[in-house]
């Protein structure tokens, strides 16, 4: 099917608090389990358990799919200001918006970041009657949008850019200097797409100096257009077939030995072991393993075992040099109901680090892909859009649609305090050199505890063997606004720990 250009996309900003229909939530969300809503109890219990959705399942789908394919595919034209004076950071690079070629820079760096988005019309998920993930996958389209960062770090030329980019780029602004403190100015970026149906006088001069600003461009790198072949294939892992090894298809399918099925909300946490088993099950992606880490613990020799391969030889042999590249994913609360603004200076210093990838939560109730910030406002994609299935079986299909020219922000203190942080490394040094780094940023919380930590040895030697990978235990070390947790307030923030 032909693809939505998302050059004119512009993100619906609604909260999905009425995503889900009244009689598929037969209790408060104060009262539901720590991964989302529990299954409906149903009375033929049968039926249930063979997975086969009965009648009156099959209509609410249809109107549930119908409604928010409607409420997600319409668009609401916004602006997006960025200042000259302060940096914007996008995954460990930073610039500074102060000049067409570092405004240019930020434009392809942000462009060329894979977009997942909502998708209606694709093959139906198995044992259920949906065709679309609108209203209930954008967790699982943010956890996308991590994992395919982790990949183009893994298989992609260092700094890589995409090559059609820069058709994307060609936009008139104005720069502002803030004019005060308190309140900044800014660059109106409204999106990195020329506007559509631009034809007064003053527009057709606007593109006449765009086209000559093009031709002052970054010039293409060769290697970037060689690695395009690689950036399709990426793409098609994503894709929403059946097949597709990191497809919602292929997600939902893993998310079941969880108790999640098509329909429900997935939360940061159940997530990132989704995309650990996904990874580990498919034989597209060679040399790379996921790691999770455990309570909000990195432990190093569990890093270690499933990197180092020499470690599988008979005997060891140490002197070998085979060890897979890892993407740590680390799933945090950063507070109780509310996310604690002492932990907002080390989520920026973890946002410019090389080795982050980004990080997937959000606000209340609405899942976003965090990948930078300026000032105290997170830069981020959203998956809150609703485009037409891509066929990606067709050779050289359209790239339009999965990436996006709408750069979006929104305050650290409407961040919602569940979330799952993504690093990548490539080799054993880097590793270490992450392990070095994060810990760095870590020191920089002014909490007496960190957000996470890196302990040496394996979890089993803390008595964690039997760690599941649908724990939902809220860590105890990872304290509100105050300093004091009771024992009552664990449990409730714990069972609100994915509402996003």
């Amino acid at each position: 099917m032909n693809s939505v250009s998302p050059s004119a996309a512009q993100y619906v900003g609604g909260v999905m608090q009425d995503e889900l229909v009244e009689s598929r939530r037969p209790q408060s969300l104060e009262r539901q389990g720590s991964f989302g809503p529990r299954p409906p109890q149903t009375q033929d219990s049968n039926r249930e358990a063979s997975g086969e959705p009965d009648e009156m399942d099959k209509l609410k789908a249809k109107l549930m799919s119908a409604w928010n394919n409607v409420k997600y595919g319409w668009t609401v034209k916004s602006k997006t200001s960025f200042n000259k004076v302060s940096p914007v950071t996008v995954l460990g690079h930073s610039y500074l918006l102060n000049s067409e070629d570092e405004v240019e820079r930020f434009g392809l760096a942000f462009v060329s970041r894979i977009w997942l988005t909502y998708r209606r019309e694709f093959p139906q998920l198995e044992g259920s009657t949906w065709t679309t993930d609108c209203g209930w996958g954008c967790m699982l389209r943010s956890g996308q949008m991590l994992l395919a960062q982790g990949l183009l770090v893994h298989l992609m030329p260092r700094d890589w850019v995409w090559p059609d980019a820069q058709q994307l780029t060609d936009v008139d602004f104005e720069v502002f200097r803030p004019r005060s403190p308190a309140r900044a100015g800014g660059v109106p970026i409204p999106s990195f797409g020329s506007p559509r149906g631009s034809n007064t006088p003053e527009k057709s001069l606007q593109s006449e100096q765009a086209t000559k600003c093009s031709q002052k461009k970054r010039p293409e790198s060769v290697k970037d257009r060689q690695a395009e072949p690689i950036h399709h294939r990426l793409v098609t892992w994503f894709g929403d077939q059946p097949p597709a090894p990191f497809g919602v298809h292929q997600l939902v399918e893993i998310g079941k030995s969880s108790g999640k099925k098509a329909g429900d909300w997935y939360g940061p946490s159940i997530v990132a072991h989704i995309l650990r088993k996904a990874v580990a099950k498919t034989s597209a992606v060679h040399n790379l393993a996921v790691y999770v880490a455990q309570d909000c613990t990195v432990y190093k020799e569990d890093v270690v075992h499933i990197c180092d391969q020499s470690l599988n030889q008979t005997p060891p042999d140490s002197s070998s040099n085979d060890w897979k590249s890892v993407i740590i994913l680390v799933p945090v609360r950063l507070g109780g109901e509310a996310l604690n603004p002492s932990y907002i200076e080390c989520v920026k210093n973890i946002l410019k680090l090389d080795c982050c990838i980004g990080i997937i939560g959000g606000k209340p109730k609405h899942s976003l892909y965090f990948i930078g910030f300026q000032d105290e406002q997170l830069l981020y994609l959203d998956p809150h859009y609703c485009q037409p299935v891509v066929d990606i079986s067709q050779v050289n299909f359209s790239l339009e649609s999965f990436h996006c020219s709408s750069p979006k922000k929104m305050p650290f203190n409407r961040m919602d305090p569940s979330c799952t942080i993504g690093f990548y490394a490539k080799n054993k040094k880097d590793f270490e050199s992450l392990c070095s780094a994060v810990s760095v940023a870590l020191s920089s919380s002014k909490e007496k505890y960190p957000i996470f930590t890196f302990v040496e040895g394996r979890g089993q030697d803390y008595g964690l063997e039997g760690h599941s990978s649908n724990h939902s235990g809220t860590p105890a070390h990872i304290l509100p606004p105050g300093g004091k947790l009771g024992r009552s307030n664990n449990r409730r923030n714990s069972d609100e720990f994915v509402f996003l």
